[in-house]
């Protein structure tokens, strides 16, 4: 019983009898739902191979690189976006669970925000590119859990940039005009099937959309062979991507590739016909037309011809003129024709890469992989890449096909509410350790999904052909 003289706070909204709040003082926490997504870690082996791509610099750490990097994964998954709220952390029974290696309850406070903050500034590029490479080998599992245990004949691969703004003395923090702010600027490669993100590499701020993005994309590539040499890839991205230099890399590895294409004045001559056409549809219909066309064009920079594919679009907002330029197998459109299915194939296929900006979504906002906040680069891009380590995680497990629905398309948000903000009592003894979850809460059907799902998670890969 807690003593009378206990902090408490009453409340007198009820007329017979006072509601008393006191604070309890056993081991309890919020993030009960953790602890599933700890198993499948355990099962995939992830935080452990992540820790791995590191070297420790310091010889008497008292905390390990392991434990201080659960807690940070973790604490991001669960909303803990930064450092400074680990010091709030270093005592929760559940996130010692999680982050120690043999995970007593009762153990040594973890790591604070100074020593956590020491632990992201103490990384050098040759660990930055281990993690790099970590993601990749990750994202190859991924695939061929997703498609049977092996790797597919084909993969799409689809291209992205995001602004990530910053708000103080960051090193290269640099002014982008477009964006009107002070930012960096990721490169993010992700494949849609899985939703891996396969690369997050961060840039200074007035990075050039295609800065990086060759020798990014044939690290992928490389180590997809590696497994199938025989895969069929397609590069999808936007018009940041449409440059001479990207067409060749794809062209000289056999990569096909759809690329957005800026429009000019030689583009639109040669599209005028079809832009009148669906005018015409339009207002014969009153329903959105769009037509397309496919023909080869060679700009004065270039060594050869390309098919560029054109969508004209008309509508009550007004009319719409896009291009894409590709080396898919498509042929230009036959004399007469004003709606190449054809070409209405690639171009739709190509607009479904809009869907990784729903990737990038969920790992700038609801993974606040924006809080990019060190003064170190170096510092700055072990802290994005911890952040995908987090989404990467999560979508492993949301990935489960006997998960609830509204698991499997749900935000970190979702997940937050429905599985991993759940207050549980945690009670030690010499031979378990018992957790104790309330038990009118409403989830627990999504807990026992999830739970029974990373309990049996096994990797199986077969060698590909």
């Amino acid at each position: 019983m807690v003593a009378q003289g206990a902090e408490q706070i009453t409340f007198d909204f009820l007329p017979q009898l006072p509601v008393v709040v006191q604070r309890h003082h056993e081991e309890i926490s919020s993030d009960a739902g953790l602890l599933p997504l700890r198993q499948f870690d355990h099962r995939w082996n992830f935080t452990k191979r992540m820790a791995d791509c590191l070297t420790d610099l310091k010889s008497d750490r008292k905390h390990s690189l392991l434990s201080m990097l659960r807690q940070r994964v973790y604490g991001i998954i669960a909303g803990y976006e930064d450092c400074n709220d680990h010091d709030t952390l270093r005592d929760d029974p559940v996130f010692k669970l999680i982050a120690g290696e043999d995970a007593p309850v009762d153990q040594q406070a973890l790591a604070s925000q100074p020593t956590l903050s020491r632990f992201e500034n103490q990384v050098t590029p040759s660990m930055l590119l281990g993690l790099i490479d970590f993601n990749i080998a990750t994202g190859v599992e991924r695939l061929k859990q997703h498609h049977g245990g092996q790797l597919p004949e084909s993969v799409t691969l689809d291209l992205d940039s995001t602004d990530d703004p910053t708000h103080g003395h960051q090193q290269l923090s640099l002014f982008h005009g477009y964006y009107d702010q002070h930012q960096y600027y990721p490169l993010i490669i992700s494949e849609p099937t899985t939703r891996h993100v396969f690369v997050a590499w961060l840039r200074f701020g007035t990075a050039h959309a295609s800065l990086g993005a060759d020798d990014d994309l044939m690290r992928v590539v490389n180590a997809l062979r590696a497994q199938r040499p025989d895969i069929k890839i397609h590069v999808r991205g936007d018009a940041g991507y449409g440059l001479p230099l990207m067409y060749q890399v794809c062209e000289n590895n056999g990569l096909c590739y759809t690329f957005g294409f800026s429009s000019n004045a030689k583009l639109k001559r040669m599209t005028g016909r079809l832009m009148q056409q669906a005018k015409e549809q339009f207002q014969k219909t009153k329903r959105k037309a769009r037509l397309f066309e496919s023909f080869q064009y060679r700009s004065k920079s270039w060594n050869a011809d390309r098919i560029v594919i054109a969508k004209a679009e008309c509508h009550d907002g007004g009319t719409n003129l896009r291009f894409v330029i590709t080396n898919l197998p498509v042929d230009p459109s036959p004399a007469g024709w004003l709606d190449d299915p054809v070409a209405r194939l690639v171009y739709d296929d190509y607009i479904m890469r809009g869907e990784s900006e729903q990737r990038m979504d969920e790992l700038k906002n609801g993974l606040s992989a924006g809080r990019l906040s060190c003064h170190r680069f170096m510092a700055n891009f072990f802290r994005l890449l911890m952040h995908t380590a987090a989404f990467n995680l999560l979508n492993a497990v949301r990935d489960a096909k006997d998960l609830p629905q509204v698991l499997r398309a749900g935000q970190p948000c979702t997940w937050r509410t429905m599985l991993i903000k759940v207050a549980a009592q945690v009670v030690v003894s010499t031979r378990r350790i018992l957790v104790k979850l309330a038990g009118q809460w409403p989830w627990w059907p999504m807990y026992e999904s999830v739970a029974a799902y990373c309990l049996n998670f096994n990797l199986t890969l077969n060698p590909s052909p």
